[in-house]
């Protein structure tokens, strides 16, 4: 496994979610939301600039029948859009399935006592160490980078 941190995002119409983890990939943790808007993508790649991430992973939301939807177009369009602004540097964007990522989220709050009113904007970040958690194991058991990558 490369070291390196690695971010990953759960892109939604309101917020994004983003988590990182530690240059040895061992520990995802939730990192902060951005809100969805015209400064989401400078923000998103503010935050991997500063933590020298060298992956970026997004989660691409598919229908439980592997059907793509609305949401993964959006993640499609900012993970292009974030690969075309990260062009000058090392750091790689790829997009991984998320099937189920929030529903998980929502799960593991819910078991620590939080409903999904206090949640909201726990649960986007939640969601992203899910992805990252699940981009992280898929490395350990494969020769590099694990998803599909994403040119600008």
């Amino acid at each position: 496994m490369k070291l390196g941190v690695r971010i990953s995002l759960d892109v939604g119409t309101v917020r994004i979610g983003v988590a990182k983890c530690d240059a040895e990939g061992l520990l995802a943790t939730p990192l902060t939301n951005v809100a969805a808007g015209p400064s989401a993508l400078q923000q998103v790649a503010d935050l991997v600039s500063e933590h020298d991430a060298v992956c970026v992973y997004i989660g691409k939301p598919v229908s439980l029948s592997g059907n793509d939807t609305s949401s993964t177009n959006l993640a499609i369009d900012f993970a292009r859009n974030l690969s075309s602004l990260l062009v000058d540097s090392s750091t790689i964007v790829r997009l991984i399935d998320e099937r189920l990522s929030t529903v998980s989220a929502q799960r593991g709050l819910r078991e620590a006592g939080r409903n999904t009113k206090q949640s909201r904007d726990a649960i986007d970040q939640a969601a992203a160490v899910v992805i990252l958690e699940h981009a992280l194991d898929a490395e350990r058991h494969s020769d590099g980078f694990v998803g599909e990558e994403v040119m600008g």
